[in-house]
């Protein structure tokens, strides 16, 4: 291969792996806006701080530690080589020319791509903790599980470690990210309890309508774009044909789910309740997202448009599921990241992806799972002990832009 030729190839797969970040960066609103529109409109700055707050405690603690205890190596394929410090590194051009297009981006947008995916793990845990919990403990818990929890568990795959080894498959985090952050929303959760008037003595369940549809509504839509940088980012590479061909399939692909999720989920929304259920809706698109982010190349496109499917119609009976054991989650997190992030992991033994095994799946999910909500519990243990994870019932009632902010998102509608 020229020297001229490697170093176009090493520069459009660069910017090709920016441009994809950028768009996961994009999620963050994406997340911000749908869970804004989801939640009371008492609650609606607290919300919305927490989400710009957690994005930037993902890229400090990434930065800081997160990067180098999932990239830094691990020798035995459990615990990281390093633990601390800035690892980012790019290559020169001389070792870039001498790989002969072996090195095809640069160390830096390796880095910019990854911290991304973290936060996104984050904004999963807001939604599911909505409208109850201390800003603060919040974000003390971010700190953790951005520098520390999500790294530990995506080194043991995307790191090389024990569970790649396993063969477990996830391809762009059904598992490492989503299953990850539901996880750790479900420990919340369970300590944190539900949001007053939730659910009543007798096991009735009250619904608690969001504030802005139109905004939730928008807040889909920014993340069924930003997951086509998600999905298609983690090819790594486009400047070949075959793949620019992989890349344009995980489009199409990730596309078409979304598409299956919303449509399945609306349907059944319909059969179940007799009406079209926004709501229900919003969560198919992001069920079949999910769905389809483990494996979104080793498919034909109306094989992700069924799985997608699959997906929006388990997360309607997740939902319902969820509030039967009364684990109140304001914006369905827990059913779409969590419940659908399993099925995503284990549709993967159905697509064209032969070095998929239902054991190596299987034990991914477990590992994941077990990691992610002890370590998590453990931690939200120790901050309700010091600080309280809860706040007041009156706080509550009130509304949490109130005590926890000191402004409304709706001056004019909020007294």
């Amino acid at each position: 291969m020229s020297p001229e030729l490697i170093e176009v190839k090493y520069a459009l797969d660069t910017f090709y792996f920016l441009i994809c970040g950028a768009l996961v960066m994009w999620m963050a609103a994406g997340f911000t806006m749908l869970e804004a529109g989801l939640v009371r409109a008492k609650s609606t700055t607290e919300i919305l701080t927490k989400n710009i707050a957690l994005y930037s405690i993902s890229c400090v603690m990434y930065l800081v530690m997160g990067y180098a205890i999932m990239y830094g190596g691990s020798a035995g394929g459990y615990l990281p080589d390093v633990w601390f410090g800035n690892i980012i590194s790019n290559s020169t051009a001389e070792e870039v020319l001498a790989s002969n297009g072996d090195i095809y981006y640069s160390g830096a947008s390796d880095f910019f791509f990854q911290v991304v995916f973290v936060a996104t793990a984050m904004s999963i845990v807001s939604g599911a903790v909505a409208e109850r919990m201390k800003l603060w403990s919040f974000l003390l818990f971010a700190v953790v599980l951005t520098g520390f929890i999500y790294p530990m568990q995506g080194m043991w795959k995307w790191g090389g470690g024990f569970l790649d080894a396993a063969g477990f498959q996830d391809f762009a985090g059904s598992g490492v990210v989503h299953l990850c952050g539901a996880t750790a929303a479900i420990a919340g959760v369970m300590l944190l309890g539900a949001r007053k008037g939730k659910y009543t003595s007798d096991g009735k369940v009250n619904a608690i309508p969001g504030s802005n549809l139109p905004l939730a509504a928008i807040g889909m839509f920014i993340l069924w774009m930003g997951w086509f940088g998600f999905n298609g980012g983690s090819e790594l590479k486009v400047s070949d044909i075959g793949e620019a061909n992989a890349v344009a399939d995980i489009f199409v692909n990730t596309n078409a789910a979304a598409a299956g999720g919303l449509i399945a989920a609306l349907i059944a929304s319909q059969l179940l309740f007799g009406k079209a259920d926004l709501t229900m809706a919003i969560n198919g698109a992001l069920a079949g997202l999910v769905s389809i982010t483990a494996e979104p190349l080793a498919w034909t496109a109306g094989y992700a448009t069924l799985i997608g499917a699959i997906g929006g119609i388990i997360v309607v009976f997740s939902v319902l599921f969820m509030d039967k054991i009364k684990i109140d989650d304001p914006v369905g997190a827990i059913s779409v990241h969590g419940v659908v992030g399993i099925w995503g992991l284990l549709a993967v033994c159905l697509s064209a992806n032969d070095s998929a095994t239902l054991m190596g799946q299987l034990t991914g999910i477990v590992v994941i799972f077990a990691w992610t909500f002890v370590t998590s519990l453990i931690v939200w243990v120790i901050i309700k002990a010091v600080i309280g994870i809860r706040v007041t019932e009156q706080e509550e009632v009130d509304g949490i832009d109130a005590s926890e902010c000191g402004l409304a998102a709706y001056p004019e509608f909020v007294k």
